[in-house]
């Protein structure tokens, strides 16, 4: 799928819908994605790493950042009652997906997913949990990280994972450079799950 074809994704489109069946922390997810969505019919391998080496956050406000049809962050909503996510793309047909499925799951009261210009400007969290779009390219990549950074709240972290061959390690040296406090804790299957820390106290 180009990267073309991803960002054209048009809703309003018929498509194929596609279900799978994935457990994460314990929980039995039924999912529907498409044509036109990242990883298409199946748990996409490094999201699969990023469960598998974490624990569920914290309660409290999270950002899945480039949700596509929503499963990191319906995954957090299943595990955490007390958690509020907000899942952000650009693809439309992905954040159809995402509130199609969020409402199968009976999260749709906690989970929320929108374009990124819908975000009310003031709007913070506590955590951002990521298997950000590396294809993008680097400078794309890097300014949609320093754009949504920022919206962590004081003590609040970022959980991302990165292929090793996509340039984790690399990542990691910058977000640190950027002020960005940022380890890997876990590494699995040439993938590395960061932790980020907020810049403030």
């Amino acid at each position: 799928m180009s990267e073309e074809h991803y960002f054209a994704a048009d809703p309003s489109v018929p498509f194929v819908r596609e279900a799978f069946d994935c457990t994460v922390w314990g929980h039995d997810l039924r999912l529907v994605s498409g044509a036109g969505v990242f990883s298409r019919g199946h748990l996409d391998h490094a999201t699969a790493v990023l469960f598998r080496e974490t624990a569920p956050p914290a309660p409290g406000r999270v950002l899945d950042l480039g949700c596509g049809y929503g499963v990191i962050g319906l995954a957090v909503a299943a595990a955490v009652p007390g958690a509020v996510v907000t899942g952000v793309d650009v693809n439309e047909r992905a954040l159809l997906l995402a509130a199609e499925n969020a409402a199968a799951l009976g999260l749709a009261d906690r989970f929320t997913a929108v374009t990124p210009d819908a975000v009310p400007a003031d709007a913070t969290y506590d955590e951002i949990w990521s298997n950000p779009p590396i294809r993008i390219g680097k400078a794309a990549l890097h300014e949609l990280l320093l754009t949504w950074l920022p919206r962590l709240a004081p003590g609040g972290r970022a959980v991302l994972v990165v292929g090793k061959n996509l340039g984790a390690d690399s990542l990691q040296r910058w977000l640190g450079e950027q002020g960005w406090p940022t380890q890997r804790i876990a590494s699995a299957k040439g993938f590395r799950v960061l932790e980020t820390r907020s810049a403030r106290p």
